[in-house]
């Protein structure tokens, strides 16, 4: 099941050969180095850790998590409760879904809607292209989604989004570039309550002329959701670029500090040959992960699940 605004939806079926699909990069290099450093090994030596340990880190697991899988298999060594490869692989697999699960809290529930959602996250991290995949997978879910073009900053971010709008079918609030984002948001609220929709998504500057103003900024927007929706904004979603790898923690601090981010979505995944990353943000931010890019087509975002991810990383 997944958890979303409004209660349970039942997992997709083909989740998983979606992830295996979107993340074969990351797969085909961590797969075949695990098995290449298993192969004809008949006992769990040093050499044998240290090649792990490389193997874990060169797919951007990071480098705690990897020196807690191998203190786990000195100790299930050491007490020769671990036999074999297949029991080796079995245990790294249990304690990245641990570390995943750690950080999940479910969102918060919406007993009226709109659910009003926020996003935020530096341009080029493909925050647009994200709004428009998931309107289109809250319309899968047959929920009615509004939009609204709250980055006024950028008069790109607002043509992007109208062409998203189009291709999903869904209204947008706008305003003229250079236009007051909480007023354009106070303006999609009240529309998205007239005309009863399930979900209003908002778009959210990546930059303004100072940090210090973009946060002030985002601040302003949080409170006047909240003026006009109890509990509003429900969801704030930080969109991060997994072809950074962790090089974008140090952004996405700044933004949770700033801007009450309540989970993650990671975007690219298919671009990169380190997906793992994604538990690496999830436990440094303790945030959970809500959902993940792995492709260019508007159904190619997929919401996260810790089993079906680490299981897509292991299964050839």
């Amino acid at each position: 099941m997944i958890q979303t605004l409004f209660g349970s939806v039942e997992a997709s079926p083909s989740l998983l050969d979606r992830l295996k699909s979107g993340i074969q990069k990351t797969r085909a290099g961590l797969v075949s180095r695990l098995e290449d450093a298993l192969a004809g090994r008949k006992e769990i030596d040093a050499a044998l850790l240290d090649e792990l340990e490389a193997t874990l880190i060169g797919a951007d697991i990071g480098v705690r998590t990897a020196g807690e899988i191998l203190d786990r298999i000195r100790q299930q060594v050491d007490r020769r409760l671990l036999a074999d490869a297949q029991e080796l692989r079995q245990l790294i697999q249990e304690h990245l879904v641990e570390v995943l699960r750690a950080t999940e809290r479910p969102p918060a529930r919406v007993a009226e809607p709109p659910a009003v959602i926020l996003m935020v996250g530096v341009n080029g991290t493909g925050k647009t292209t994200t709004i428009g995949k998931l309107a289109h997978l809250f319309q899968s879910q047959g929920r009615s989604v509004m939009l609204c073009a709250a980055d006024t900053f950028r008069a790109a971010a607002i043509e992007q989004l109208e062409i998203w709008a189009q291709r999903t079918g869904c209204e947008l609030i706008r305003q003229k570039p250079g236009a007051d984002p909480s007023a354009v948001l106070f303006d999609a609220i009240q529309a998205a309550r007239a005309r009863r929709a399930d979900y209003l998504i908002a778009d959210t500057a990546g930059r303004l002329h100072t940090k210090t103003n973009l946060m002030a900024e985002l601040e302003k927007m949080r409170r006047t959701a909240g003026r006009l929706a109890p509990g509003a904004p429900h969801e704030t979603l930080l969109v991060m670029d997994a072809t950074t790898g962790q090089n974008g923690l140090e952004q996405a601090r700044r933004f949770t500090g700033a801007s009450g981010v309540t989970g993650i979505v990671l975007t690219k995944l298919d671009g990169t040959a380190k997906g793992g990353v994604v538990i690496p943000i999830a436990r440094e931010l303790a945030l959970p992960v809500r959902y993940l890019g792995v492709g260019e087509k508007p159904e190619d975002l997929v919401p996260f699940d810790p089993e079906a991810f680490v299981a897509s990383l292991f299964q050839a």
